[in-house]
């Protein structure tokens, strides 16, 4: 078990999760999942801890996402592993959710995939001047997972389908408008700031809030509120076809640079992507939505998008993958369904009922 990789020691009243992996941009394992879950388990009864906050070590980022070179080796081999890390980290992203005591993450540097789990789903979310948030998920052959779908479709107008189709990377301010942050305080500031929340006084998330506003100031200007003049009429599309089409025809640089960008990813994955969002905005909890993202990523290990994904984005990087079906028009409805209704070994929630 990779216990190093998770460090959690307690200082004052906080209990502090910090990700170990910084040559690896801290991705998780599924020990390091297990680690959390066991830490937060562990603090939720500790009448001691009044706080949990979680960052990353080194100066990249809190985390990259999961361990995808371990996804591609089981993919590959048509093992399980792969389906049972992701029950557990689902599960660990509908925990922190619904975690009983603050949780604050820092979001510094690179917050993707997985990262965004374990941080976007947190009561007290901070971003900063280096912050880069993404979705990728498309351009490796899987649907955005971890809760994404969920902040995704609640995320104003279309900015959450842009921003699941493209994989673009965000900084702190279109994070904040996106809803996938709460405040903006400048990196060289996270020591104090740490060190007060440990220090503070009283209990409970107002108290936690009242402390980071004391440090928090207004994030440098980003560019998606300004482009939600193209955004919101594009990708409103009922296809990505059509969205395609939409975004070519706007005449906005940034609107054909989208498009040229989308036709890059997995088009099984654009597909299934756009019909999971649509769902996830009907569908009333976190739960539910991570339900039909798992459902999402254990039909992803049976195509051959996912592996030729990561050999391209991951192992050989050549940034070429091929592609199966090459064209948006190559996939049928029946293989964007198998992404919401396959079945899969196996409940998510088991006896660890979430609902």
């Amino acid at each position: 078990m990779d216990e190093q990789h998770v460090l959690t020691p307690r200082q004052e009243s906080v209990g502090q999760l910090t990700l170990n992996r910084p040559r690896a941009l801290n991705a998780l394992t599924h020990a390091m999942v297990s680690a959390i879950s066991d830490a937060l388990a562990a603090w939720e009864r500790d009448d001691r801890v009044r706080a949990v906050v979680i960052s990353g070590a080194g100066e990249r980022g809190l985390c990259a996402g999961g361990d995808i070179r371990a996804i591609y080796e089981d993919a590959r081999a048509g093992g399980g592993a792969s389906a049972e890390f992701w029950r557990d980290e689902y599960r660990l992203n509908a925990y922190i959710a619904r975690y009983p005591k603050p949780y604050v993450a820092f979001m510094d540097g690179i917050v993707m995939g997985g990262g965004v789990g374990i941080s976007a789903h947190g009561s007290v979310r901070i971003v900063t001047e280096r912050s880069a948030v993404a979705m990728p998920e498309t351009g490796i052959g899987l649907v955005p997972d971890v809760g994404g779908t969920y902040l995704l479709s609640r995320a104003p107008g279309e900015l959450g389908t842009h921003l699941a189709l493209t994989g673009a990377v965000v900084g702190a301010a279109d994070a904040l408008l996106c809803g996938l942050a709460d405040h903006f305080v400048r990196a060289e500031r996270w020591g104090a700031l740490s060190g007060a929340l440990a220090e503070g006084e009283g209990e409970g998330e107002e108290a936690v809030q009242d402390v980071v506003a004391r440090y928090a100031g207004v994030a440098p200007e980003g560019r998606l509120a300004a482009d939600r003049v193209w955004i919101d009429g594009c990708y409103a599309a009922d296809t990505v076809e059509e969205i395609v089409d939409r975004l070519y025809g706007h005449g906005h640089p940034a609107a054909k640079e989208a498009a040229e960008t989308i036709l890059t990813r997995s088009p099984t994955a654009l597909k299934a992507t756009l019909a999971s969002l649509r769902a996830a905005r009907a569908l009333p909890t976190l739960e539910r939505v991570l339900e039909r993202e798992y459902r999402a990523s254990c039909a992803a290990l049976g195509t051959a998008d996912l592996v030729e994904g990561i050999r391209a984005q991951v192992i050989d990087k050549d940034r070429a993958p091929r592609w199966a079906p090459r064209e948006l028009s190559g996939v049928t409805d029946a293989e964007v369904g198998r992404f919401l209704e396959v079945p899969v070994g196996g409940d998510l929630w088991g006896d660890r009922g979430a609902r």
